[in-house]
């Protein structure tokens, strides 16, 4: 595990859409939490929100968790991607159904282009499902790297669709 020198602000996207979505999720933002280097600041609500690819699958249940974290991108990455794994994730279709995706959304003010990780998120400003669970637990004002404000990104982008789950 490879560990940053201090500690960094990282964004987390949160999405299900196959068996028990929202235990997925939640489950999810524990097993991140309890990561070595790895602290919670803030998690959003979960929202519900149409697939984008193809249309033959179930509604997904999304969420933005924002973290504190020492460990380096590429690894914290490959925690994520293992936290996946163990909620039976496959990866045979593109922007097919899934039992949990995480995306490294943001790391600190980096932008980071390796052949794993795209960072910010390649998707993210046209994403409502990342968009507004983000401006749920950042700041307006927060400065997406290459990109614009978080309130720009909000503005140019609609809801369409999205819907926050309420208990």
């Amino acid at each position: 595990m490879t560990l940053a020198k201090s500690a960094a602000e990282a964004y987390i996207g949160l999405g299900s859409n196959l068996e028990d979505s929202v235990n997925h999720v939640n489950r999810a933002r524990l097993e991140i939490s309890a990561l070595p280097g790895v602290a919670e600041i803030a998690f959003s609500p979960l929202y519900r929100s149409t697939p984008v690819g193809p249309q033959d699958q179930p509604d997904y249940v999304n969420a933005v968790m924002r973290i504190s974290t020492e460990l380096e991108p590429l690894a914290l990455l490959k925690q994520l991607q293992q936290i996946e794994n163990q909620h039976g994730r496959l990866r045979s279709v593109r922007w097919g159904a899934r039992t949990l995706d995480l995306d490294v959304l943001l790391y600190a003010q980096q932008s980071i282009n390796e052949p794993d990780l795209i960072v910010p998120h390649p998707e993210l400003s046209k994403r409502a499902f990342v968009l507004y669970p983000l401006a749920d637990v950042a700041s307006s004002d927060l400065k997406i790297p290459g990109l614009d404000s978080l309130s720009q990104l909000l503005a140019a982008c609609p809801p369409d669709g999205l819907r926050k789950i309420t208990a």
